[in-house]
């Protein structure tokens, strides 16, 4: 690793807008945190299936937590910001305006209106040819089945649409000017030619747009130009600032886990989660169940995701734990995960699907529902805790079956705020039967834009050897006892999660609003 050229007060900022909070951390060039920050911001849901987010609360959510940061942080510590890394959340959609003007929220991944949409066209042999040119499963998290449904749904939203965004395509934008997506997050969208690095001719006639009602496509690498003035005088930074474009999170968090090459994987649980691998080829599945996204030119992260990660757990904790402190969300989490601790490996028979925003990997199901199985009179709410614990990372484990079908896995590294809590860690590795690793940076989305930079800067030759510079704190091992009863549990939980699939569309129906 070399640092020629470069000041000793130098830093990297990463930005990461996530689902819930934006999250900006500064590391020296050796890749030591210097300080983060967080600013958190609501998700609305007017209707069931809707999941929507004001994105000038977001920006300026991102703007206040950044100017602070600097201030009392990187200001203070006398270091100059040499490049500022973006990550964001996959799948979201923004139409904008000819001004650039929002035309209403933005919908993010876990938006489930466009089901009917995703239904016909998944069933399609279009939709089958689209999904092996652009790697991204039918489903309504596809930014191209969000904008299918409002060519068909909210017509007059689509007329007036001069571009549809990303939330990171506008936040860039509104900071230089460009409008511009990167290969790795556009690769994310349903619309975008992961073989040829170009929009999809067959996606875009499906959702009845061009070409120029998207961002131009660039590298992760790209520099997205110079920060407008008035946000260098605001900021305090220097017109030289560089602003690397970046990936998404899931990819910034494979690489900043030191997922690279044969048998690794990397499990993410913050929010929502993802399980996955990196490779030179990309996963064939003729059942559509991964998804196939570019880091760089020569590589693909492929995996499943689950829209029900630690957002589930937090569900819990606020219908059901005990505040001693009000909003002290944190400590009634750790209280609940002291009490699931106490009880036996399989919550005695409770089962929990934890179905509460529908499910993508790998059963696919919009319509799928939360449901508490095997209940009897003896379960207490420390049952109900440790089951939804399990029921989460059973989801989890299911997916990373369906992976082993296509890659040899014999290690596996943890990231994100849920996954990684001992509790929880311990039990991925019983579950999986797998080593588990965590590494010493406590974001690995953060360090994985903080490789992205340095490899940029030449710090180092290549992302591989960015990769292999991550250093592990903790190391899980499974205990086989726990695993054998695991997978009894694991093989209902399955079972059911197929078996419902009637109830679920029926409940679904239930919910609708008349037409």
């Amino acid at each position: 690793m070399s640092k020629t050229n470069y000041a000793k007060k130098d830093c990297v900022i990463t930005i990461e807008l996530g689902t819930n909070a934006v999250r900006v951390f500064a590391f020296d060039l050796s890749g030591n945190i210097i300080g983060s920050a967080k600013g958190a911001y609501p998700t609305f849901h007017p209707e069931p299936d809707y999941s929507e987010q004001d994105p000038e609360q977001l920006f300026i959510t991102m703007l206040y937590v950044l100017k602070n940061f600097l201030n009392e942080t990187v200001h203070a510590g006398k270091y100059k910001v040499h490049t500022i890394c973006f990550s964001a959340a996959m799948h979201s959609v923004l139409a904008i305006d000819k001004n650039g003007a929002p035309l209403g929220n933005v919908i993010n991944w876990a938006d489930n209106r466009g089901k009917n949409e995703a239904k016909a066209l998944k069933s399609s042999a279009l939709g089958k040819t689209i999904y092996k040119a652009t790697g991204t499963p039918i489903h309504p998290m596809s930014p191209l089945v969000k904008i299918t449904w409002m060519k068909n749904k909210d017509k007059e939203r689509f007329k007036k649409t001069s571009k549809f965004l990303s939330i990171k395509s506008y936040i860039i934008q509104q900071l230089t000017g460009e409008y511009i997506i990167d290969y790795s997050l556009a690769s994310a969208t349903g619309l975008f030619n992961i073989h040829k690095l170009k929009w999809d001719t067959d996606a875009l006639d499906y959702a009845g747009i061009t070409v120029n009602k998207l961002p131009g496509l660039v590298s992760v690498f790209h520099s997205a130009g110079k920060l407008r003035k008035e946000y260098q005088t605001s900021l305090g930074l220097s017109a030289d600032t560089k602003i690397i474009t970046g990936s998404s999170d899931g990819c910034m968090a494979t690489l900043g886990a030191g997922v690279w090459g044969e048998g690794k994987a990397t499990v993410t649980i913050e929010d929502s989660g993802a399980m996955r691998v990196v490779g030179k080829e990309i996963l064939k599945d003729e059942q559509q169940r991964f998804f196939n996204y570019v880091l760089t030119e020569d590589y693909y992260v492929s995996g499943g995701p689950t829209n029900n990660g630690g957002v589930i757990f937090e569900w819990f904790a606020k219908q059901f734990g005990d505040f001693k402190y009000a909003y002290d969300i944190e400590n009634c989490m750790e209280e609940l995960i002291n009490d699931a601790s106490k009880v036996a490996v399989g919550s005695d028979g409770l089962l929990f699907l934890p179905y509460l925003l529908g499910e993508r990997a790998p059963i696919w199901n919009a319509n799928a529902r939360g449901v508490y199985f095997g209940l009897n009179i003896n379960h207490e709410q420390k049952h109900f805790t440790r089951a939804t614990i399990e029921g989460i990372l059973y989801e989890m484990y299911s997916i990373g079956k369906t992976l082993e079908e296509h890659r040899s896995i014999k290690s596996l590294s943890v990231n994100g705020s849920f996954a990684t809590i001992p509790f929880c860690s311990q039990l991925i590795a019983d579950i999986f039967n797998k080593p588990v690793g965590i590494s010493n940076n406590k974001s690995s989305v953060g360090l994985g834009a903080f490789l992205l930079s340095a490899t940029d800067m030449g710090i180092y030759k290549s992302l591989d050897d960015a990769a292999r510079s991550v250093e592990f704190s903790a190391t899980f091992k499974p205990n086989r006892q726990h695993n054998a009863t695991y997978k009894k549990y694991v093989d209902v939980f399955e079972n059911l999660s197929t078996k419902f699939n009637a109830e679920f569309e029926a409940i679904a129906n239930l919910q609708q609003k008349d037409v």
